[in-house]
């Protein structure tokens, strides 16, 4: 990276723009000027791909024609009047069926006469069917087929059958049953809309005979050479005739289940003048490109000129430590980072202030944290306990200070939920939480509260558990917490109380240690309250009522953005 900026030369802005514009707009000149050279035989191999498409497609759609023409078919020879030979209502009910469409049934005898057409009336002299060898092809091989496109003997147009050799059950009634249908009626599957202008479309019968077209007539020879015809031996394919003038390209595709295929063709030419017109404005469009490039780098170049120089001004002053404000440019993004700059400076100022105050803060802390373990020390100390029992004894309690402090450093001493604050000190107990009972709305309490409401609960839970009502498996904990009215005060109170029930028989100590202490002095001491204790016969009970405002950590306080 090193050698690569010493490669470069030291020089404005301007420079580089009008560099970069032309860098990027050369190599499209160029590649355009290569696009011209590769464009004929790309546009042939995607005119080849299309135009064999196009035919393969509109194939689907006659194979789909004459397969709804096979389940027609199937579904009139299961007439129950065919069966019964009832020739009068078949014809009226199959004519009544076929009414909305353009096909038509014919009922034919083996050699051609015809019993009936739904073309004409029931009973009407009827000639022979001008299609004998389509019939007899189908009777011969006794499958569903197709036959070329002919001129009806009854329709007197030009027409296509498609045949269906009848079971030998059916003998007495005829032969085969023909659907027959004009050959324009598949001109609406044959549209050429989609196709480059001057192309056309046909499909030609097994005898290569137009069946229908865009461009002559049914039954008519197709436009195209015999030795172009006899090179479609594939089922599907393209050929590019290129001894006529203009040179033709021909797509066809051979139907799947029948002897018909369908041809698409037109002049190469047509087909590719779009591409050709699109070239000449990618070159013409390229150079203009790149000479607006150049004008637009050079002028947006004196535009961020002074910009830069203006926000760099503002940087040496905020290194400077002062707070600035933001300059206003002609360039959104110069402004936005003016902007920045300028938030950046009042931030780093907050920031130093806030840095003082958390020093602060910290200080104050510690030393209540400090002062509230060595009130802890001392009155153990006082108690002429052994080195084990002591270093238990404050491990315990040190333990649940620690818990507390943990749970406020994740939430910065922004204060912790009354339930959050219950729950941890009650999770060392785990096999007795269950039987410990929460009344009360929760609210969040303040930092100093957390500590000195945690150390308090550790210490009743730690009781209950060695001596009260945790301590049986019948026995049972009700902590509540609830607003109370104070006479005379001019502010809310709040009362917590820790009631035992179902546990062993309660008796007042004979001496009292710290634990004692910790639930009455420094409880009542904390939240500047009154602590009431009755070691009542049926259960222990502990309440506290204080000032609502040394409990809740009110909106005022502040939050995580400053420990509190």
């Amino acid at each position: 990276m090193g050698r690569l900026s010493r490669d470069f030369p030291t020089a404005s802005i301007g420079f580089y723009l009008v560099a970069l514009s032309a860098v990027i707009a050369l190599p499209l000149v160029a590649f355009v000027v290569f696009l011209m050279l590769q464009l004929e035989s790309q546009q042939r191999a995607i005119l080849n791909s299309d135009t064999q498409e196009d035919a393969r497609a509109i194939a689907r759609s006659i194979e789909q024609e004459l397969r709804d023409s096979v389940t027609t078919l199937r579904l009139i020879a299961n007439a129950p009047e065919l069966t019964t030979g009832d020739l009068k209502s078949f014809h009226e009910r199959t004519r009544s069926s076929l009414r909305s469409s353009a096909r038509f049934i014919v009922l034919a005898n083996a050699d051609g006469s015809q019993k009936l057409n739904t073309r004409t009336d029931f009973g009407e002299p009827l000639r022979p069917m001008a299609d004998k060898e389509g019939l007899q092809s189908a009777l011969s091989s006794k499958r569903i087929e197709v036959s070329s496109v002919f001129v009806g003997a009854n329709a007197r147009r030009w027409v296509f059958n498609v045949v269906m050799p009848l079971p030998a059950e059916l003998s007495n009634v005829g032969a085969a049953l023909v659907l027959t249908q004009n050959a324009e009626d598949l001109q609406r599957l044959i549209s050429a809309e989609s196709l480059p202008h001057g192309w056309s479309v046909a499909v030609l019968d097994q005898h290569n005979r137009i069946v229908t077209s865009t461009a002559a007539g049914a039954g008519e020879t197709p436009p195209f050479a015999k030795e172009t015809q006899a090179l479609m031996s594939g089922v599907s394919g393209t050929i590019e005739d290129i001894g006529g003038k203009p040179r033709q390209m021909y797509g066809y595709a051979r139907l799947q289940d029948w002897p018909w295929k369908v041809v698409v063709w037109g002049p190469i030419a047509t087909a590719q003048e779009s591409i050709i017109t699109a070239s000449r404005y990618l070159i013409s469009g390229s150079l203009i490109i790149l000479a607006v490039g150049l004008i637009i780098a050079y002028a947006v170049a004196r535009q961020l000129r002074v910009p830069i120089r203006q926000i760099a001004a503002m940087a040496d002053r905020i290194g400077r430590g002062e707070i600035v404000s933001p300059v206003n440019t002609r360039i959104t993004e110069a402004n936005h980072i003016a902007i920045a700059l300028s938030n950046a400076s009042f931030d780093r100022s907050e920031a130093e202030d806030r840095a003082h105050l958390v020093m602060h803060e910290l200080v104050h802390r510690t030393k209540n944290i400090m002062t509230l373990v060595q009130a802890m020390m001392r009155q153990l100390a006082r108690r002429g306990t052994t080195m084990e029992e002591f270093q238990r004894a404050i491990g315990e309690r040190l333990q649940g200070l620690g818990k507390s402090i943990e749970m406020l450093a994740q939430e910065q001493w922004a204060g912790v939920a009354m339930t959050r604050v219950v729950a941890l000190h009650l999770e060392i107990f785990a096999e007795t939480r269950h039987r410990v009972e929460l009344s009360g709305e929760d609210f969040v309490l303040r930092a100093e509260a957390v500590q000195n409401l945690g150390l308090v609960l550790h210490e009743l839970a730690t009781n209950s558990v060695k001596y009260g009502a945790l301590s049986v498996p019948e026995g049972r904990v009700d902590l509540t917490w609830a607003p109370v009215e104070k006479e005379g005060a001019d502010e809310p109170f709040l009362r917590v109380t820790w009631q035992e029930t179902g546990g062993p028989e309660v008796a007042e100590p004979a001496a009292t240690g710290f634990g004692t202490t910790i639930i009455k002095r420094h409880a009542a001491a904390s939240f500047n309250g009154q602590v009431e204790v009755d070691y009542a016969v049926d259960g222990f009970r502990w309440s506290l009522v204080g000032p609502r405002r040394l409990f809740e950590r009110c909106s005022a306080e502040p939050g995580k953005d400053v420990p509190g």
